[in-house]
C-alpha cells in the first residue's frame, strides 16, 4: 500500500498552493489508490471509500494554502484521511445512538422500514439537489453513486475521458457537501453512510 512520493511532488506541492489545478490532479492520480485502500480498512464498502477519498482531496484542495508549510505531503494526507475516517464513524455512532434514543423514548418498535423512511426523506433530498446540476456532473454522479458503475464504465459509456469523469464527481461532492453542512448540518461521508443502508 506504501506509494512513495512524486519525484517532483516539491514543485507539485508549491504549485498546488497557488492554485493550480493540474498539479492536483497529479498528485490526487498518484495517492488516490493507496488512499482508496487505506480507507477500506476502516469501512469495508469500496464505493464509499472512493467518495471519502474524493472529500478527502476536496478537503485538501480548499486548504492548499497549508501545504506549502508541510514538511510530508504522504504523512499529511494519510493523517487528515484517518482523521476523516474517525470522526465520519463517530458522527454515524452518534446519530445512530440518537436515533435509537429518540425511538426508544416514545416507544416506537425498531422496524427496517422506519430506517428506510428515513433513508428515503435523504434520498429525496439529494434528488432535489441533483436536479439544480449541471445535466454533466448529475449523470456522472447518479451512474457512479446510484448503478455502482465504475469510472471507466461511465467514462466509455460517456465518451468521456476518466478525469472528466473524476473531476465531475469531485465538483458534484463539493455542491453536495456544502448543502449538506447549510442546509442538514450533516458531513457529506454520514449522509452518504446513512443514504447506504
Amino acid at each position: 500500500m506504501y506509494t512513495a512520493p512524486l519525484h517532483n511532488e516539491d514543485d507539485l506541492l508549491r504549485r498546488l498552493s497557488g492554485g493550480d489545478e493540474a498539479a492536483f490532479e497529479r498528485l490526487y492520480k498518484h495517492y488516490g489508490e493507496s488512499m482508496r485502500s487505506f480507507l477500506i480498512r476502516y469501512f469495508k464498502a469500496p464505493e464509499f471509500a472512493e467518495d471519502l477519498s474524493q472529500e478527502i482531496f476536496i478537503k485538501i484542495w480548499e486548504n492548499r494554502e497549508r501545504i506549502s508549510q508541510v514538511q510530508s505531503f504522504r504523512a499529511y494526507l494519510f493523517t487528515v484521511a484517518r482523521n476523516h475516517a474517525l470522526n465520519v464513524l463517530k458522527r454515524a455512532a452518534k446519530i445512530d445512538a440518537a436515533q435509537g434514543l429518540m425511538i426508544q423514548s416514545m416507544g416506537i418498535p425498531v422496524t427496517q422500514p422506519d430506517d428506510s423512511l428515513i433513508s428515503g426523506e435523504y434520498r429525496q433530498w439529494l434528488h432535489n439537489v441533483l436536479k439544480e446540476m449541471n445535466p454533466n456532473m448529475r449523470q456522472v454522479f447518479q451512474l457512479i453513486r446510484q448503478e455502482s458503475r465504475t469510472y471507466d464504465e461511465v467514462a466509455e459509456l460517456l465518451g468521456i475521458s476518466r478525469n472528466t469523469v473524476k473531476k465531475h464527481m469531485l465538483r458534484s461532492l463539493k455542491i453536495i457537501r456544502t448543502r449538506l453542512d447549510d442546509e442538514l448540518g450533516l458531513s457529506l461521508a454520514v449522509f452518504l453512510l446513512i443514504t447506504m443502508r
